[in-house]
Formats: structure tokens, sequence, C-alpha cells
């Protein structure tokens, strides 16, 4: 469910460096806990979103409209009444 990706390393990064500045304002495990929090909130986010585009997008996106293909088929393009 959550694997670790190559693009897990910028977001490693990005929210180090932002636990880096909350340092001053707050304690460090304070800061440390904020920072945990968003990186599973932003993995969780991101795996839903693929989840629910990957089930939006079955089977494909129609070249012609950009309809969501089903049964191998656009129902815009294809219909009868065109």
């Amino acid at each position: 469910m959550l694997n670790f990706e190559k693009r897990d390393l910028i977001l490693i990064s990005g929210l180090l460096f932002f636990m880096i500045g909350l340092i001053p304002f707050m304690g460090p495990i304070y800061a440390v806990l904020i920072v945990i929090v968003m990186y599973f909130g932003i993995k969780f986010y991101v795996v839903s979103r693929k989840k629910s585009i990957s089930k939006e997008m079955a089977e494909g996106i129609c070249a012609d409209c950009g309809g969501k293909i089903i049964n191998q088929r656009c129902p815009q393009c294809n219909s009868v009444n065109k």
C-alpha cells in the first residue's frame, strides 16, 4: 500500500527542511511529530488519489474526445446518434 518510491526522497528532503524551519518556533519533538504526520498524510492522499484515478480510467481515455473507454469503445464517439 505505502510502497517507497524514488520521488519519496524529494518528499522526505522537503519535509526535513520544513522540520528545520519549525524547530526555532517550537520544540524539536513537536516538529518531528508534525513532519511524521505530514508524511503519512501526504502518502495516504497520494495512494487514495491514484486509486480513484485508476478506477475512473479503467480501460483508458479516448484519443478524440478524452472520454472514458467502456468495453473497448468510447460511448461519445461511437454512439448511434452521431
